[in-house]
């Protein structure tokens, strides 16, 4: 049986009066892909902050790491460092890549950052733009600098917002590639918000499908792709409007 990351029992996020994110059970197991797909609007990012450990759920438990404790909020400095997560438009300071990159790990005055910030840079094929300023670079550079950013703290989970909308195909297998050796090498658990349903196919190991705000169903990748249960997930994989 795999350990599991992330538990959580009747998970709900309410905006004023409205409710956006309600799952009842969620479990994501420790080394796995997830992917969370599902229209805009459909609570995937208020879900991704959750699991963050940012915003706390209305109501409902998260466990996290295993801990039979419930998370408590705000959480511990501690628990947070072992989650990374890189936006969807990612902040980046007005200073080199090098220096970015290196951020974090000077935060948490860690050693060897400069071997460590060369093999992510590595890792995200930017190892030659390590001195460019930040500024200079495109979209789909900065958001592999995020990645980057995230990559060189080795976090326990990495939680990725759209991190490939709207970039070009290059980037986008650049970025894909990256995830790929990550789980390789490092077996860090990867939960993956995107639209592009052709993506979760490829990179995930199981797929949870959002709409409303409510969480239609997860199951493995094949499954959910070639025999889904339920007929909204069946109308979505075919590309079907159901917003």
């Amino acid at each position: 049986m795999s350990e599991w990351v992330y538990q959580g029992e009747n998970l709900r996020v309410v905006y004023g009066r409205r409710t956006v994110l309600r799952v009842e059970q969620l479990t994501i197991n420790a080394g796995d892909l997830v992917g969370i797909v599902g229209p805009s609007g459909a609570g995937k990012s208020t879900l991704l902050r959750v699991l963050a450990l940012l915003e706390p759920p209305t109501e409902g438990v998260l466990y996290f790491g295993g801990r039979s404790e419930p998370v408590r909020w705000p959480p511990p400095l501690d628990l947070r460092r072992r989650v990374t997560m890189v936006f969807q438009r990612p902040l980046l300071l007005t200073a080199s890549v090098f220096h970015n990159v290196a951020y974090g790990l000077r935060a948490r005055r860690a050693d060897n950052v400069r071997a460590r910030v060369e093999q992510a840079l590595e890792m995200v094929g930017l190892a030659h733009m390590a001195h460019a300023a930040a500024h200079t670079l495109s979209g789909g550079e900065l958001q592999r600098v995020a990645l980057a950013r995230a990559l060189v703290l080795e976090p326990e989970v990495l939680l990725l917002d759209e991190p490939t909308a709207n970039l070009d195909p290059y980037n986008v297998s650049v970025i894909e590639d990256a995830l790929k050796r990550l789980r390789h090498h490092n077996h860090t658990t990867v939960v993956l918000v995107t639209h592009n349903v052709f993506q979760a196919r490829r990179l995930a190991d199981r797929v949870m499908f959002l709409l409303d705000g409510e969480c239609v169903e997860t199951a493995d990748a094949e499954t959910f792709f070639e025999s889904p249960k339920d007929p909204r997930t069946r109308a979505f994989v075919r590309g079907d409007m159901v917003y």
